[in-house]
């Protein structure tokens, strides 16, 4: 079992409980973290979907945001769909009042890019690295990567923007892939926190 990352997913607010499922199938022992002593303990970390600006605020309420950021400059794997994304930017072109970034990916990102919650829609996303074919893409208010420094990977795109982004050991998705069944983000995100484990 000592091969088996613990992978925490960070339960401030948004869609922590499908993380947690998509992890346990990509072969992670996965658990809910809220306080700094918890994020202490896991070897990688999930930031979910859900609303950024919030997301930011509870992060400093609860005393995570420093906490997350000395992990993330110290080499952790944190992998951060949608709101997550926009959470691992350097930089937001448009952010709320008050709104903070951990960062750790080198990448301006724009908020509610693809439009408001009517106009959520699915699609299918070639990743490099990810085998079998296109990975489903659930997008709701998503983001997209307007631009990225010279150590940030670009992974996929989609309609013309960037969707998914990687820089060393942070990975970033627009979308949701924990809604779809489909769990090879949640599998590549495993095998890179096992490559620094």
């Amino acid at each position: 079992m000592s091969d088996t990352p613990v992978i925490g997913v960070l339960a401030l607010q948004g869609d922590v409980r499908e993380h947690l499922i998509a992890l346990a199938s990509a072969d992670a022992l996965a658990r809910p973290v809220r306080r700094p002593e918890e994020l202490a303990e896991v070897d990688g970390l999930v930031i979910p979907g859900g609303e950024s600006t919030t997301m930011s605020k509870l992060a400093v309420l609860f005393g995570m945001m420093e906490p997350l950021r000395e992990r993330v400059r110290a080499g952790m794997p944190v992998y951060g769909t949608c709101a997550g994304m926009i959470l691992l930017a350097e930089k937001i072109l448009d952010p709320r009042s008050g709104q903070e970034t951990v960062g750790g990916i080198d990448m301006i990102v724009r908020r509610n890019a693809f439009g408001r919650q009517n106009e959520s829609f699915e699609a299918a996303v070639e990743v490099a690295g990810i085998d079998g074919g296109p990975v489903e893409g659930v997008f709701i208010r998503a983001p997209w990567v307007d631009s990225v420094g010279a150590e940030a990977e670009v992974i996929a795109e989609h309609g013309g923007h960037i969707v998914a982004v990687r820089q060393r050991n942070v990975l970033a998705t627009s979308f949701h892939p924990e809604l779809t069944g489909d769990h090879r983000m949640h599998a590549l995100f495993v095998d890179m926190v096992r490559a620094v484990k």
